[in-house]
């Protein structure tokens, strides 16, 4: 009970940080620093230090433990650790009790993090800049999230884990102003939104084969993400294209650029608050948030063309979240692309008939 009320009094505070908070004031250039200091690049680093962890972890259990993980996996629900079969490897490497758990709590911070910053900097500079200066708030709302989620699974690793999490909680946002900024201006909203999408897909990869210490999955998760990593791959070069929006596409551009900054800061407590039986207070946040970056990213005289954007985008949503697997990130996923996607089909479709008939 008094998880659920605490995540509740976060959910609110971040949404009203994010909402008043986030908008106000400029932020400092970060130009420059080739991929040493790109954020993807660190991304990729943390996801390879997960990895590195899941085999050292593998190898610790299968020596201290005889390969049975249930030392552990008692204290969490069910869907964890379902480790992979390393042969004769998993018994010649070092076995490290601090793989259990510790490490994860150590880097699951900059993971998220520094995925989140990844999009904003895909959608363009000023984005990313205010992103960043809002990091002290942002990593203390995810520091809040994580420690009650492991309050709420306790285990004899709990109390070493909260520590670890409060200390990379001052680490990471004092790191993240050395990381560099991307292109000025809006981007191209197609690619973006593909972009995005295959990034979810990466990040749903290594959410379960890693973060859940499921190793085994790997070797099915290979597919997929060859897939997302061939659509970022392309979806990226496609984005280095010059920007031409009409006045439809540029409302949903500014819209989605403002909502990237509100719901940064809410947005893993509101994940979270389904999980802890707060589904109506995350869908009204959600709602909120939504309405703030709409108001302040749309173009008023054009409200018409915001519903009927809007209703196509619910139908997209429903489309997606009905064709994805029953994961229910994936799902979550899925509805937000496909609300994207056919929303931005239908604002471009506005903007060329209103192109057409100023041409006649």
């Amino acid at each position: 009970m008094m998880g659920e009320l605490t995540l509740a009094a976060v959910i609110v505070a971040t949404t009203v940080a994010g909402v008043w908070w986030v908008p106000r004031g400029g932020a400092p250039e970060r130009p420059g620093g080739g991929w040493r200091r790109h954020p993807g690049t660190w991304l990729a680093v943390v996801i390879g230090l997960f990895f590195v962890n899941q085999v050292l972890f593998t190898a610790y259990v299968a020596q201290a433990h005889h390969g049975d993980a249930s030392f552990v996996a008692r204290y969490m629900p069910p869907g964890w650790f379902d480790l992979a079969d390393l042969g004769g490897v998993q018994y010649e490497l070092p076995a490290w009790p601090w793989t259990v758990l510790h490490a994860q709590s150590a880097i699951e911070l900059p993971f998220g993090v520094l995925a989140y910053l990844l999009v904003c900097r895909w959608f363009g500079a000023e984005v990313y800049r205010r992103a960043v200066q809002a990091r002290w708030l942002l990593s203390a709302s995810f520091t809040v999230t994580f420690c009650l989620i492991e309050l709420d699974l306790p285990s004899p690793y709990t109390a070493g884990d909260l520590v670890i999490r409060v200390v990379s909680g001052i680490v990471t946002p004092l790191l993240l102003p050395l990381l560099s900024e991307g292109a000025a201006g809006q981007p191209r909203l197609l690619p973006f939104v593909a972009s995005m999408g295959a990034l979810g897909v990466i990040v749903l990869a290594v959410y379960d084969t890693v973060t859940l210490y499921n190793l085994g999955h790997t070797v099915s998760w290979l597919p997929t993400v060859a897939v997302a990593l061939a659509v970022l791959a392309v979806a990226r070069r496609w984005a280095r294209g010059p920007v031409t929006h009409g006045p439809t596409l540029a409302s949903v551009a500014g819209s989605l650029g403002w909502f990237l900054l509100l719901f940064m800061l809410p947005a893993l407590p509101l994940r979270y608050g389904f999980n802890f039986g707060l589904p109506f207070l995350s869908m009204a946040a959600g709602l909120v948030v939504t309405a703030a970056a709409v108001w302040r990213g749309w173009d008023h005289r054009r409200l018409g063309s915001l519903a009927m954007a809007t209703v196509a985008g619910i139908v997209g949503a429903a489309a997606g979240y009905l064709l994805a697997s029953d994961y229910s990130e994936a799902r979550l996923l899925a509805a937000g692309v496909g609300f994207l996607l056919v929303g931005l089909g239908v604002c471009a479709a506005m903007d060329q008939r209103s192109q057409l008939r100023t041409g006649r």
